[in-house]
């Protein structure tokens, strides 16, 4: 952990090591669970540690998040299933009817949502909605919706005629809504694609100001970025120590003292420890106030390249056994290739930096 952190900060983070240490690795590693029965178990462990509400309160610092999320992941359980409660999301902070109707529901696991921002590339054009006395009439698509095949609501990015974007609650059982595809992606997270026929919903479901859909939707998904920023860092250090073990091991046939092999390793330690520091200063920045939309965008490129590069390396020193499935490195090396497409594939991101700075002046060095 970096210098600094505060007593209380310090303490959370042995909570949150011996939770992944003890009861976290056991239920991971346990093969006589079904996915359901785990994730139970998980919760239910997580919140005797009081970890699983952490995502749940405002109050949350993005610091303490980070040092939960990075202890968590540098332990490989990070991002198992359970570990932590549904969060608020764009729905923080509604006011009523929306907060007895979605929003304490879904964090009391009552509901699940779904967050529904992406169309196809070949849509003629974004989602809309018209309206019509006291209801939205929406109609599109979106095609990416994380957990959407479960859920029982999506907050969808919508363009209101007249008011420019919103994010408006769809309820997934509303008349013209249509779940047309169910699909898993390589790190076996679960999607769905919606299509949207002239669905009505009460005006009401329009979250927020009118036209500031955009800033709230890129708000909660630069939270998500630095969420998979710190699972990143942490899973690179669980690596690096997977690795730097069997090569300190007697009967390694030597393989630590192989000046290649010691170059590659201080590779990896080295890339770690740059990404590692960016995520740090995003967290802090972000507590300070400060817009951190493209801070967190490079902190997720170089958390999620970095850690891929460094289990790329691992792979590659500790040979074929690696590539085995059930090895640990083979299943992380399948999660990793997916986060580096997870809320902004790597180009695309590259080129939002660089058009933050030089079209909209904003971004630090």
């Amino acid at each position: 952990m970096p210098e600094f952190l505060s007593p209380e900060l310090l303490a959370l983070r042995d909570r949150a090591t011996a939770l992944a240490s003890g009861p976290l690795v056991a239920l991971r590693d346990d093969v006589s669970l079904d996915a359901a029965a785990r994730s139970a178990k998980i919760r239910e462990a997580s919140k005797a540690a009081g970890v699983y509400g952490l995502t749940q309160s405002a109050d949350t610092s993005a610091l303490t998040l980070l040092v939960v999320r990075e202890a968590l992941a540098s332990h490989g359980v990070g991002h198992l299933s359970g570990v932590f409660g549904s969060g608020a999301g764009v729905l923080k902070g509604v006011d009523e009817p929306l907060r007895s109707s979605h929003l304490l529901p879904l964090l009391a696991g009552d509901k699940r949502g779904g967050f529904a921002f992406t169309e196809p590339a070949d849509a003629p054009r974004p989602t809309w909605a018209r309206i019509d006395g006291d209801c939205l009439v929406v109609n599109g698509q979106k095609s990416y919706v994380t957990g959407g095949a479960e859920a029982s609501f999506m907050t969808a990015l919508v363009e209101i005629e007249g008011q420019g974007p919103s994010m408006v609650i769809i309820d997934t059982d509303c008349a013209g809504v249509t779940l047309s595809r169910r699909f898993s992606s390589l790190d076996g997270s679960h999607h769905a694609a919606f299509r949207f026929d002239e669905v009505r919903v009460p005006r009401h479901h329009a979250i927020g100001a009118p036209g500031d859909g955009r800033g709230r939707a890129m708000a909660n998904i630069s939270a998500v970025r630095r969420a998979l920023a710190a699972d990143c860092v942490g899973t690179a250090a669980w690596v690096i120590s997977l690795v730097g073990e069997r090569l300190q091991r007697r009967g390694a046939g030597k393989a630590g003292e192989n000046e290649r092999v010691r170059l590659r390793y201080g590779e990896m330690r080295i890339a770690a420890y740059g990404a590692r520091a960016a995520v740090y200063r995003t967290a802090r920045l972000a507590d300070a106030g400060h817009d951190v939309v493209n801070e967190s965008i490079a902190a997720k490129v170089m958390a999620t390249e970095m850690a891929h590069q460094v289990t790329d390396a691992a792979v590659q020193l500790v040979g074929g056994e690696a590539l085995v499935v059930g090895h640990p490195l083979e299943g992380v090396l399948r999660r990793l290739r997916a986060l580096r497409l997870a809320e902004g594939e790597t180009d695309t991101l590259r080129i939002n930096v660089a058009r933050g700075h030089l079209d909209l002046g904003k971004g630090r060095i």
